[in-house]
């Protein structure tokens, strides 16, 4: 009989669940924010879906979350606002309007989307 390389035969699936934890906060505007300003909202100056004061802001899981802002319904580019987590410190939201843009105005609804991803796998593996 000849020499055969032996070896295992392994056989493994991964199966892997990914389920977003979206929250949503809400924003009117009081004043104008004038091309080139920034407008800064604190936690407390949002409120949550129940229409309740926010608390706190959630932090971003690393690698596994985003956040997006809307102002007057339309989603902004990612490039202008700073977010800052309130778990610890006064969370807050800061938007630089552009310069040369068009303004924030006053009575303008801003809305920050905040979704955390918490993944999940499974591996099996069959010899």
């Amino acid at each position: 009989m000849a020499l055969q390389l032996m070896k295992l035969l392994v056989i493994a699936t991964t199966t892997t669940d990914t389920t977003p934890t979206p929250e949503k906060f809400f924003h009117v505007t009081t004043g104008e924010t004038a091309a080139g300003g920034t407008l800064s909202i604190d936690t407390a100056d949002f409120f949550d879906d129940a229409g309740a004061a926010a608390t706190d802001l959630p932090v971003l899981a690393t690698d596994n979350s985003m956040f997006n802002v809307y102002i007057n319904g339309v989603l902004q580019m990612q490039g202008i606002a700073t977010y800052t987590p309130g778990i610890t410190a006064v969370g807050s939201l800061a938007i630089a309007v552009p310069a040369g843009g068009d303004p924030i105005l006053t009575d303008s609804p801003i809305v920050l989307e905040v979704v955390n991803f918490v993944p999940a796998s499974t591996t099996t593996v069959t010899t």
